[in-house]
């Protein structure tokens, strides 16, 4: 019958057609770079995030530096570690296209955070705080071991901590010679590490299409304030990092002016269960000169 062997070389052809279409979406999974962002709100916010990466795992979360948003983190080292896991990169109250005001205080930042990862559905999450991010993420550790699988902590401090921050971002929009105050920042001086530097900023740039708008001042001062007071409050009793007993990895750059490697060898003294990476010839931004084999290293104490 003719009409039979014409639909069947249709349904054929279309098959084909479906078979490639399933191809290529394999083929191009989504990225930091592209990933849609999306909204979900809780206790009166309407938080920005994008997530993707592998569908089995668990999901990783991101918490961010100070004026930072989900655009300043590198692709290399998301992208790297959503081949493994689940990714989550999100702005928190007041931040990028985040509703809200802006917390002065570690605090409800770490509360504010907390209802977001509920208002996924999710049930237990890891951690990765960078700078301010790793003040964020030991508090939720602290809170709600409930929530928390574990934690990577880098380029940060506890609380009461030693830190530079004033001063040295200061330095660093005080000099001209540089095209992106990130390379004083978060690399050192040497050769290799600015190579390092422009080859992150450059990779930070790639995503061209719904970026998050910049963070003013409505954004920094209350951060600032809460970073001055995280450290400058003393914790003699240790009190947060004793209550912490998820696995903890931790990471610093041997020369990091913000918030020296010392912050980081005490936090490996002092918490129950952690292990401390210490890059040589790094800053503050160690994570990403280091980007392969912190993806590496993160990877496996994540696996494990």
């Amino acid at each position: 019958m003719p009409y039979l062997k014409s639909l069947l070389l249709w349904a054929s052809r279309l098959s084909i057609i479906a078979t490639c279409a399933t191809a290529a979406t394999k083929e191009k999974p989504e990225k930091l770079e592209t990933a849609p962002t999306k909204f979900v709100e809780a206790n009166g916010i309407r938080y920005a995030y994008r997530s993707f990466g592998s569908h089995t795992g668990t999901s990783l979360i991101f918490l961010q530096h100070f004026s930072g948003t989900m655009d300043y983190w590198d692709p290399a080292v998301v992208n790297g570690l959503a081949k493994d896991r689940p990714v989550i990169v999100f702005d928190n109250t007041g931040v990028g296209k985040t509703s809200g005001r802006t917390p002065d205080n570690v605090e409800q930042m770490a509360t504010d955070a907390g209802n977001f990862i509920s208002a996924l559905g999710l049930k237990k999450v890891d951690l990765l705080g960078f700078s301010l991010g790793g003040f964020v993420a030991q508090k939720i550790a602290a809170d709600r071991p409930d929530l928390i699988r574990k934690v990577i902590l880098v380029g940060t401090a506890p609380q009461g901590g030693e830190e530079h921050l004033l001063k040295v971002l200061s330095e660093a929009f005080s000099r001209k010679d540089l095209p992106d105050p990130r390379l004083y920042l978060f690399f050192t001086p040497s050769e290799a590490s600015q190579a390092a530097g422009r080859a992150f900023v450059e990779r930070a740039r790639a995503r061209t299409v719904d970026r998050d708008p910049e963070s003013g001042k409505e954004i920094t001062d209350p951060q600032a304030k809460a970073l001055i007071t995280w450290v400058a409050t003393k914790d003699p009793e240790n009190s947060i990092l004793k209550a912490i007993n998820q696995p903890v990895l931790i990471v610093s750059g041997s020369d990091d002016t913000m918030l020296p490697d010392q912050n980081a060898y005490f936090m490996f003294k002092h918490l129950k269960n952690a292990q401390l990476i210490l890059y040589p010839d790094s800053g503050h931004g160690s994570l990403f000169q280091y980007s392969d084999d912190f993806i590496s290293q993160a990877t496996r104490f994540l696996r494990n």
